[in-house]
């Protein structure tokens, strides 16, 4: 039996940028009764927001849910009533101006720049920079057709870890790729809910879409995690199912 089971957001839980349907919100407030939840993307919190905390049944027992946005780099949890953030761990703003001039760099060396862009294309999550190809608006088909195999990200990502040497570099949702302090991914932010949570790693399972080499969910895997690599929200349903049966 697993203490606390972890998920990535976009593609796991949700679509890109969307919120949790209804019968997500359901099967995860009935996971939150055999164990604790965490969500860890690379989204901030007011997206975190919008998707999972608001979509929530009243029934959930929210005392039991790790919010972390920034690929674990904050972390919010339910007390008193309310989100509350315990921690965050933020760029300073020589470090930010470097990695947007990488950004441009990497961008015209590779000659990736697609013709049409929804909105502004780098977000500055304060802990996280993270660049969205066709913007942080685009709609879920163009998202979706743009580089679906991850193909396009991989070359972009090689150009910037060239770069921007010391940083972490990940591909993450339909078109993004996060870029974080240096040692800062997943695996990361699993060390620390970890040590907030008292629960021991080997009482965890992650579940994301992501979960290749490159992939932003891969470092869980490499941590030592029991995973399950999924293709969509709706297998991510099935395997909840499973495991609130083999918990109860």
């Amino acid at each position: 039996m697993k203490q606390l089971v972890a998920f990535d957001l976009d593609g796991t839980l949700a679509e890109s940028k969307q919120a949790i349907q209804p019968d997500m919100a359901a099967a995860l407030a009935e996971l939150l009764t055999v164990a604790h939840v965490a969500v860890i993307s690379g989204g901030d919190w007011p997206q975190f927001d919008k998707q999972v905390a608001s979509q929530l049944p009243e029934n959930a027992d929210r005392a039991r849910l790790w919010l972390m946005p920034t690929t674990g780099t904050k972390l919010y949890t339910f007390r008193d009533g309310q989100w509350g953030s315990v921690y965050a761990e933020l760029f300073t703003d020589d470090q930010k101006k470097k990695i947007l001039t990488a950004f441009d760099e990497a961008l015209e060396a590779t000659g990736f720049v697609p013709e049409q862009t929804w909105g502004e294309r780098i977000e500055d999550r304060g802990s996280q920079i993270t660049f969205s190809a066709l913007g942080q608006q685009a709609p879920i088909h163009a998202k979706e057709s743009w580089d679906p195999d991850f193909a396009k990200r991989k070359v972009i990502q090689a150009d910037l870890k060239k770069r921007l040497p010391g940083l972490s570099i990940n591909m993450g949702g339909a078109t993004s790729i996060d870029i974080t302090q240096e040692g800062v991914d997943k695996a990361y932010g699993l060390k620390r809910l970890r040590d907030e949570s008292g629960i021991p790693l080997d009482a965890m399972m992650f579940i994301g879409d992501a979960i290749f080499p490159g992939g932003n969910d891969y470092p869980a895997k490499e941590l030592g995690l029991d995973t399950v690599r999924v293709r969509d929200p709706q297998e991510t349903l099935s395997v909840i199912a499973a495991i609130v049966a083999c918990q109860k």
